[in-house]
């Protein structure tokens, strides 16, 4: 987590925005309080799809038989 002034993120906001897409956190803090935190966003992943592995799989004839 990095702390920065709000005079020194406006001078840098293009070098904080590629620190927080890389994985760090960025505090901008007036003279006493923290104003802003700038976090990555987590990537979504897609839906999944019922189906969609059709085919890839085989089973032999007797993978339930009992041993």
């Amino acid at each position: 987590m990095r702390n920065y002034s709000l005079k020194e993120a406006q001078l840098n906001l293009g070098q904080l925005i590629a620190e927080a897409q890389e994985g760090e956190t960025i505090i901008i803090s007036d003279e006493q309080d923290h104003v802003v935190q700038i976090v990555p966003i987590k990537k979504t992943k897609k839906a999944r799809q019922a189906g969609s592995a059709r085919g890839l799989i085989q089973m032999s004839e007797d993978f339930d038989e009992y041993m």
